[in-house]
C-alpha cells in the first residue's frame, strides 16, 4: 500500500477491510498481490481492499 492514503479500516472477525480512494485499489494491492500478501503475513490476518464510496 505504497503511497496510498487509507480512508477507513473495519474489523470483520479475523479479517480487516481497508478502504482506499477510488482508482487506488490496484496500487494498494501491488503487483500480483505482493503488497497485500506481505502485510497479511506480518499482521497474521486476512486483508481486503475496497474502494471508498
Amino acid at each position: 500500500m505504497l503511497n496510498v492514503p487509507i480512508d477507513k479500516v473495519e474489523e470483520k472477525g479475523e479479517e480487516l477491510v481497508v478502504y482506499v480512494p477510488k482508482g487506488q485499489a490496484a496500487r494498494a494491492i501491488g503487483a500480483g498481490g505482493s503488497l497485500i500478501r506481505s502485510a497479511e503475513l506480518i499482521l497474521k490476518r486476512k486483508l481486503t481492499i475496497k474502494e471508498s464510496p
